[in-house]
């Protein structure tokens, strides 16, 4: 080293070091909380899964429902014609029956015989009125 050198580095720390501003002091230390972890979305998805689960099944339970109720709805239909067809008979043939000439034959076959006229019954006395005289008994 060289004699000029050596009085620059002898002469450089002779003279104080300008100041620097001090620094803050450090902050107190302080507890924190702990991040919370980040939930995760495995219930939220299944809990998704299940109400799109049960809306499927409670669609499909429904219409099995609808669809045997079609099934019953037909068979009572078809029952109900079946009857409609049974009572149109019956009718038929309760008015065949009523037809006078019906009504005549089938009085006969019981024994009734024909009158010539219209007769009542008074129940005061039992007396019959406006009946015919009997056959032969006429004057």
């Amino acid at each position: 080293m060289s004699a000029q050198s050596a009085a620059r580095v002898s002469t450089a720390r002779a003279y104080p070091t300008p100041s620097r501003p001090k620094a803050a002091p450090a902050p107190r230390l302080r507890v924190v909380r702990a991040p919370e972890h980040a939930r995760t979305r495995v219930p939220f998805i299944l809990a998704c899964m299940a109400v799109l689960a049960g809306a499927l099944l409670s669609a499909l339970l429904l219409n099995t429902s609808m669809a045997a109720s079609a099934y019953a709805k037909y068979d009572l239909s078809n029952e109900l014609g079946r009857l409609n067809q049974d009572a149109m008979g019956l009718t038929a043939e309760l008015d065949a029956k009523a037809s006078p000439t019906q009504l005549a034959a089938a009085a006969t076959a019981l024994g009734m015989v024909p009158t010539n006229g219209t007769g009542w019954l008074r129940l005061a006395d039992g007396s019959v009125q406006g009946a015919p005289e009997p056959a032969g008994a006429g004057g």
